[in-house]
C-alpha cells in the first residue's frame, strides 16, 4: 500500500509542476528534475530499485515511437547535412571529449566504460528546446533540425554504447568486430522495421474499439523492442522505422473517433514516462551518495559529475560552430554578411538547446549491476551520478535560459507552418466544394455557402484560425473524405510538411466528430 501511495504522490507533484512550468513558460522537464532531486533526500522516501534490462524498453520505447510517428521524412531529406553532422559526428565528440575527462579524473576507469559514460551522456533531447522555440516563433528550419536530431541521434549513441559494453563484457573489441554489428545493427533494423509496419499494419486496423487498439499499439511496441534486442538488432532503429512507416500506411486510414482519443492516451502516457524516469532516477541518488562514503570520495565524484557536465555541454557548441563556419565556408559568395551573422547565431541557438532528457536517464539505468563473471560493473555509481547531473544541469541551465538566448539572437520567425496549413486549407476547402458537386438539396446549398465563405476567407486572409464546421449531414462527411484524401495527396507529393499536416487532419477530425456528435 505504501508503494502506491507513493506512486500517487508523485504523479500529483508532476502534474502540479508540470503546469508551474506551463504557467512560468518554462520545460517542464527542469521542474521534474528538479523534483526527482527533492524526493532522492525527503525523509523516508521509498528505495526503489528498477531491473536494468527493462530500463530501457519502460522509458523509450514508446517515447521513441510517439517521436517518430510525428516526424516529417520530407523534412529530414531537406535538412540531412545539418542533422547528420549532428546525428554522428557531434554524438561522438561528446563521446571522444567525455571519455577523455573521465579517463584523466579516473585513472582507473577503463576506457570502454569510459566510451560507454560518454554515450549515455551524449544524445540531446530536443522536446523541451523545441517546445520552447514553437513558442517564441523560430525558424522552421531549426526546428526541422533539433527535431530530426533528437529523433536520430539516441540510435547513434545507444549503438556505441552497446559496442562499449561488449568490450567491457570481453575485455578487448577489434576492428573486426565493430564492422558486422554495425551493418547487422543498421540494415538489419531498418529492414525489420519495415517488415513488421508491413506485417502488423493490417492487424492494427482489426480493432474499432479505443482501448482494445490502445492495448494493442503498447503491446506491439514493447514486442518489437523486446524482439529486436532478443535477436541482436536495435531497438531504437527498428521501433524508427517502424513508427515512421506505418504514419505514412496506417495513420490516415484511422477514423477520427479513434485517432482523437488514442492520441491524448499517448499524450498522457509519454508525459507520465518522463515523469517517472526522472523521480526514479533521483532516488537513485541517495543511496549512491551514500555508498560513496567519506567526504573526500564524494567531493571526487561531484568534481567528476560537474566537468561531465561541463564537457557535454562544450562538445556540442564545439561540434555546432565548427560546423556553422563549415557551411560558411561552403556557401562563400552566395549570401552575404548578415546571412553569416544570422547563421552564428542559429548556431548559438543549436548549441544552447542540447539538453538531455529520458534517453540518457534509461540508458544509466541499464547498466547492469554485475558483468556476467559476478564481478560489479565497474564505476556504476558514478555513471549514475554523471547521468543525472548532466540531465539535471543541462535542463535546469540551458532550460530555464533558453527563452532569453532565442531572444538574444534575434532569429526571423518564417511562419512556414503557419503558411502551409493556410495553403493546405484553401486545397482542401476546394476539394470539399467539389465532392458536393451540384447538389440541389438544403445540406448541399448550404454547404456549399459555408465552404466557399471559408475558401474566400482564408485566399484573403493572413489568419491561420480555422473556419468552424457546421454540423450534420452524410453530404458534409463524404466531402470530408474527399479532403482527407486531397491532404494525402499534398503530404506525399511534399507541398506540405507534415507538421501542417497534422493540424489540418485534426480540424476535420474534430469537423467530423461533430457531425457524429450532431447526429
Amino acid at each position: 500500500m505504501d508503494t502506491f501511495e507513493w506512486i500517487l504522490v508523485m504523479l500529483l507533484v508532476a502534474a502540479i509542476l508540470a503546469e508551474i512550468a506551463r504557467r512560468i513558460s518554462a520545460p517542464y522537464p527542469t521542474l521534474l528534475a528538479l523534483g526527482g532531486v527533492g524526493v532522492a533526500f525527503l525523509p523516508g522516501s521509498p528505495q526503489w530499485v528498477l531491473d536494468p534490462q527493462l530500463a530501457l524498453a519502460l522509458f523509450v520505447a514508446p517515447v521513441l515511437l510517439d517521436s517518430a510517428y510525428d516526424t516529417s521524412l520530407r523534412d529530414l531529406r531537406a535538412y540531412w547535412r545539418p542533422i547528420a553532422g549532428l546525428v554522428f559526428a557531434g554524438v561522438v565528440t561528446t563521446v571522444i571529449g567525455v571519455a577523455f575527462v573521465c579517463r584523466w579524473l579516473v585513472p582507473e576507469m577503463s576506457w570502454p566504460v569510459a566510451i560507454a559514460l560518454g554515450a549515455i551522456v551524449a544524445p540531446p533531447d530536443a522536446a523541451a528546446a523545441t517546445a520552447i522555440m514553437r513558442q517564441v516563433g523560430l525558424p522552421h528550419r531549426l526546428l526541422s533540425i533539433l527535431e530530426g536530431e533528437s529523433l536520430l541521434n539516441d540510435a547513434s549513441a545507444l549503438f556505441i554504447y552497446r559496442l562499449a559494453m561488449m568490450a567491457v563484457a570481453t575485455g578487448t573489441l577489434g576492428f573486426q568486430d565493430y564492422l558486422p554489428v554495425f551493418l547487422l545493427t543498421v540494415l538489419g533494423s531498418v529492414a525489420a522495421g519495415i517488415a513488421l509496419a508491413f506485417l502488423l499494419g493490417p492487424i492494427m486496423r482489426i480493432p474499432k474499439h479505443v482501448p482494445t487498439s490502445l492495448i494493442l499499439q503498447f503491446c506491439s511496441t514493447f514486442g518489437i523492442w523486446i524482439l529486436a534486442e532478443r535477436i541482436g538488432l536495435s531497438g531504437i532503429l527498428t521501433i524508427v522505422a517502424f513508427a515512421m512507416t506505418m504514419a505514412r500506411r496506417g495513420g490516415p486510414q484511422m477514423p477520427p473517433q479513434m485517432r482523437v482519443p488514442i492520441l491524448a492516451v499517448w499524450e498522457a502516457v509519454v508525459f507520465l514516462l518522463n515523469a517517472l524516469a526522472f523521480v526514479l532516477i533521483g532516488m537513485q541518488l541517495k543511496p549512491i551518495w551514500t555508498r560513496l562514503g567519506s567526504d573526500p570520495a564524494r567531493l571526487d565524484a561531484i568534481v567528476v559529475a560537474i566537468v561531465v557536465v561541463a564537457v557535454a555541454i562544450g562538445t556540442r557548441f564545439l561540434w555546432v560552430m565548427l560546423y556553422s563556419a563549415i557551411e560558411i565556408r561552403r556557401v562563400k559568395g552566395k549570401g552575404d554578411a548578415a546571412d553569416n551573422k544570422g547563421a552564428w547565431r542559429a548556431g548559438i541557438v543549436v548549441s544552447w538547446s542540447g539538453m538531455r532528457g529520458i534517453v540518457t536517464l534509461a540508458a544509466a539505468f541499464s547498466v547492469p549491476h554485475v558483468l556476467s563473471d559476478g564481478s560489479e560493473f565497474p564505476h556504476r555509481d558514478l555513471i549514475l551520478l554523471c547521468a543525472f547531473s548532466v540531465v539535471f544541469g543541462t535542463l535546469v541551465l540551458q532550460g530555464m535560459t533558453m527563452r532569453r538566448v532565442i531572444r538574444l539572437m534575434k532569429l526571423p520567425e518564417d511562419n512556414m507552418v503557419a503558411k502551409e496549413v493556410r495553403a493546405g486549407r484553401i486545397s482542401i476547402y476546394q476539394s470539399l466544394i467539389e465532392a458536393i458537386g451540384a447538389d440541389n438539396s438544403l445540406h448541399g446549398k448550404l454547404l456549399r455557402k459555408q465552404y466557399h465563405a471559408a475558401l474566400e476567407f482564408n485566399e484573403e486572409s493572413t489568419s491561420v484560425n480555422a473556419m468552424r464546421f457546421l454540423p450534420d449531414s452524410s453530404l458534409r462527411r463524404n466531402g470530408i473524405a474527399a479532403a482527407r484524401e486531397k491532404l494525402i495527396s499534398m503530404r506525399e507529393q511534399g507541398l506540405i510538411g507534415d507538421q501542417a499536416y497534422r493540424t489540418l487532419v485534426q480540424e476535420l477530425d474534430w469537423a467530423e466528430l461533430s457531425i457524429g456528435e450532431a447526429g
